[in-house]
């Protein structure tokens, strides 16, 4: 029994699957991140620019 266990502690075949899968949560999440930061800097944007578009046609 106790050279089963030490074989088990000693494997290291799922280390790298579960780096990998680290990786990509935090690589999703800076993803998401930036998405809706550019997302937010395109209504200002776009808000801005429609409001002038409006007062420009009023006058």
């Amino acid at each position: 029994m106790k050279t089963v266990l030490l074989h088990f502690l000693k494997d290291e075949t799922g280390a790298t699957a579960v780096e990998y899968a680290l990786i990509i949560c935090v690589l999703s999440l800076t993803i998401v991140g930036g998405i809706s930061q550019v997302f937010n800097s395109i209504t200002w944007l776009f808000s801005n620019n429609s409001s002038r578009l409006a007062n420009a046609f009023a006058n």
